[in-house]
């Protein structure tokens, strides 16, 4: 336990970790305006059916932008990052539909609902892309 949390403040320490923090959220905010601006745009397919098509869209913004400019330095094969990326993506989805679902049903607006749920799973997004999907090679 004492081994982690030692890594844990050493990863805390070191510049490029927030650097990388910082450009993940610039890149997660432009997939949440695209993935907000889609999913206005397909509200008449219906709440949910709409939020999977521009979760698809804002995902494949995020991949580009975090394997090109995020994740340069640890940036390895495309389609084996790409695989982990969209695993990483399609339990972010699951997640994503689940809150959407609860929201909803609470009578929240379904705008405000997609915004909500894309913000609730956003921490799961980043620690697992960046610990699993473009994880610096050993």
């Amino acid at each position: 336990m004492a081994v982690q949390q030692n890594r844990a403040v050493q990863a805390l320490r070191r510049p490029a970790n927030w650097v990388q923090l910082l450009k993940f959220g610039v890149v997660g905010g432009s997939g949440f305006v695209v993935n907000l601006a889609v999913y206005s745009l397909l509200l008449g397919i219906g709440p949910h059916k709409a939020a999977a098509v521009s979760f698809v869209v804002s995902a494949a913004n995020n991949y580009w932008w975090n394997r090109h400019w995020t994740f340069r330095e640890t940036r390895g094969d495309l389609y084996h990052q790409g695989a982990r990326f969209l695993a990483v993506s399609l339990v972010a989805l699951g997640l994503n539909l689940g809150i959407l679902r609860l929201l909803v049903g609470l009578g929240l607006n379904k705008v405000a609902a997609q915004a909500i749920a894309i913000i609730l799973v956003m921490p799961f997004s980043f620690s697992v892309n960046k610990l699993w999907s473009f994880r610096r090679k050993q």
